[in-house]
């Protein structure tokens, strides 16, 4: 009894996936190299975790070495749960390193503490506003 062919549909199947690599490396067409990397790796490691991202917020994912003075860190904000990078997303790294910030969410917790601050020092004058924003 012979073999049944393979067509050529079933060839195309297989490697299916790499059409969404190519729709990613055209829209970092115009990054540095360096920084369109950093994407693609944080592309694959957002994949890669898929629903363990929630568990694993504010954790360190990797680290790597730029050049001799200069250390990359991969890691997931505790506020966004984003995958950041450190030299794009900037980091603020929490002692116990399981609360770790994006840049971008740390200054916005620290604008928003500083308002509560203000707003903590003088009720007064808080009241007072409340009163002429709602007249």
């Amino acid at each position: 009894m012979g073999r049944a062919r393979k067509t050529k549909s079933s060839k195309r199947d297989r490697f299916s996936s790499f059409g969404d690599l190519s729709e990613a490396a055209e829209e970092d067409a115009d990054l540095p190299k360096d920084e369109a990397g950093r994407r693609k790796i944080k592309r694959q490691y957002a994949d890669l975790l898929g629903i363990r991202i929630e568990k694993l917020r504010g954790h360190i994912l990797n680290r790597e070495r730029i050049n001799k003075t200069i250390e990359g860190i991969y890691f997931i904000c505790g506020e966004c749960m984003k995958v950041c990078h450190s030299l794009d997303d900037g980091l603020v790294e929490d002692a116990t390193s399981q609360s770790n910030l994006c840049g971008a969410c740390a200054k916005a917790k620290s604008a928003a503490a500083a308002q509560a601050a203000r707003e903590a020092a003088s009720p007064a004058r808080a009241r007072k506003r409340k009163r002429a924003v709602a007249g």
